[in-house]
């Protein structure tokens, strides 16, 4: 009975000691499950710290971020005429954008990196401006002096009005034929606010960002004309447009004061009229190139077969002219007296008892064909068979 009840007291003494160990691994056990998500909750709204508090142009300065979603890709600028808690005046475009850095955060949601220093567009007071590219919106600001660059007070901001969208955005108009060939797409932004303020805003000047995959949006001021009264609305309609050439899927965002009322997806087509253009370039000028140079070549270079084909069709037409023209004959009286000169007989008739115009020319007299221009001459007082002398009527020879 002694032993039990021994055991028993040593069962008691080290129940506490089992129950903490079963709960220290029950516990380890949750954590491993809700890895950097609850390491992420613990640390709470995300903070930024500077490795020094001023630095000048061309220098750097080593910032430190926690409590950041963990994997999360950041952007870090340097902002002028902003404050910590009043955000940046202006967006991104009173930033020094060319020397932003970005960084990604770890599976605990904090990170570490070096950001040169630049002076930014607009005057100091300035910042360092940390704010998500992806996901859910979140901004950090920290101040910081940039030595050396102007300081100015930052401009008063209206009070009283505020605005709200009441619906949800949309965009009206489309592209045209020559955004096919790379015109700048447009749309026109149309939402509807409302004034739930105390006061009326009048002539409210919104700011329009269009961003494209990670990069930060370029905000454009515009300003609408018109009073709204605190209770009531308007619908109002933005001009939005893109620069040439653009495709792909853009976000589009609207901003009022420093908050952001909407954002609305925005796809782009490719521009293939632009792809057209340049494969029909690459073909057709080749083809021009070639055409041209075949043409030259065939100036410059002699052609045997149209040499050849020319002396063939000249010397036929020479032998067709010659086989058509007339055979001319002398007259019957200056045959007749050719052939008694050449015989010496009777010119009337010849050894074969036939007159000279029946006579056939015998092989060794000449042919009958003669020139047109040759034409004997016959003296009427003439003894026969002889051809009279030419005369001589020159008027400016004498008679002797």
């Amino acid at each position: 009975m002694k032993a039990k009840r021994d055991r028993r007291e040593r069962r008691g003494r080290h129940a506490p000691c089992r129950h903490a160990l079963w709960g220290f691994v029950v516990l380890a056990l949750l954590g491993f499950a809700l890895g950097p998500q609850a390491t992420a909750s613990a640390a709470g709204k995300p903070s930024v710290k500077l490795s020094k508090s001023q630095a000048g142009k061309g220098g750097s300065v080593t910032v430190k971020g926690a409590g950041w979603r963990p994997d999360t890709l950041l952007m870090m600028l340097v902002c002028g005429q902003s404050e910590p808690g009043k955000g940046v005046i202006g967006g991104t475009n009173s930033c020094a954008n060319s020397e932003g850095r970005a960084v990604t955060t770890d599976k605990n949601g904090a990170f570490s990196k070096k950001l040169p220093v630049a002076e930014p567009p607009e005057p100091c007071p300035c910042v360092v401006h940390v704010a998500t590219v992806t996901g859910e919106k979140s901004q950090v600001d920290a101040a910081f002096k940039v030595a050396g660059h102007p300081v100015k007070p930052l401009p008063e901001q209206a009070t009283g009005g505020k605005l709200s969208v009441l619906t949800d955005t949309r965009f009206e108009g489309s592209s045209g034929i020559l955004t096919w060939f790379g015109s700048p797409p447009s749309r026109k932004l149309v939402f509807t606010v409302g004034n739930v303020g105390s006061a009326p805003v009048k002539d409210p000047v919104f700011q329009v960002g269009t961003s494209h995959g990670v990069f930060a949006p370029q905000w454009e001021e515009q300003q609408w004309r018109g009073t709204i009264a605190p209770g009531k609305k308007a619908q109002i309609k933005l001009p939005v447009e893109l620069s040439a050439g653009a495709h792909g899927d853009y976000l589009v965002s609207l901003k009022f004061g420093e908050k952001v009322l909407a954002e609305q997806p925005w796809g782009v087509g490719r521009p293939w009229g632009v792809t057209l253009f340049w494969i029909l370039l690459c073909v057709v000028v080749p083809a021009a190139v070639f055409r041209v140079g075949m043409a030259l070549v065939d100036r410059l270079r002699p052609n045997r077969r149209r040499t050849v084909r020319t002396g063939r069709h000249r010397t036929a037409r020479l032998s067709e002219l010659t086989e058509r023209l007339p055979k001319l004959r002398l007259p019957q009286g200056a045959v007749a007296a050719d052939r008694k000169a050449r015989t010496g007989g009777p010119g009337e008739t010849g050894e074969t008892g036939e007159t000279g115009d029946q006579a056939a020319p015998s092989p060794s007299s000449p042919s009958t064909t003669s020139l047109p221009w040759f034409t004997p001459d016959t003296d009427p007082g003439a003894p026969a068979g002889q051809l009279s002398a030419p005369s001589d009527n020159s008027p400016t020879k004498g008679n002797t």
